[in-house]
């Protein structure tokens, strides 16, 4: 038996055999070229992609949100230190990946808002400074 099959817009005629009952289709050499299908192709998929993490402060800039959404592996910091741009505050674990959340500037820590073990969105203010 002789069916045409579409994959991915693209249509293959191919031969069919019954075995058993079942049909089992027998491989065939792909047309010379496409073959016209009565429906029409979609189009081809394309993923979007993914948005750049949020940088880690706010518009503030006394404040350091999540830049994405995970699990508190561990604190770096404590109120009242003092630190220089790009120490790491915190580690985030996210999909069995960490990711250290650096600070944006120099400066004092105020608040530490989160704890190890805390779940974080992203967007959310993790470290404050004076």
């Amino acid at each position: 038996m002789k069916m045409r099959i579409t994959v991915n817009g693209t249509a293959y005629d191919v031969d069919v055999e019954m075995l058993d009952g079942a049909p089992a289709a027998v491989a065939a050499p792909p047309p010379a070229g496409p073959v016209a299908s009565a429906a029409p192709a979609a189009p081809a998929s394309v993923p979007p992609q993914p948005a750049a993490p949020p940088p880690p402060s706010s518009a503030g800039g006394n404040d350091v949100a999540s830049p994405i959404a995970g699990n508190v592996l561990s604190v770096k910091v404590k109120v009242g230190d003092t630190v220089a741009m790009n120490d790491t505050l915190l580690v985030l674990e996210a999909m069995k990946m960490e990711s250290n959340v650096a600070s944006p500037r120099a400066g004092t820590v105020s608040e530490v808002l989160v704890a190890q073990g805390d779940a974080v969105t992203s967007g959310q203010v993790l470290v404050k400074f004076s």
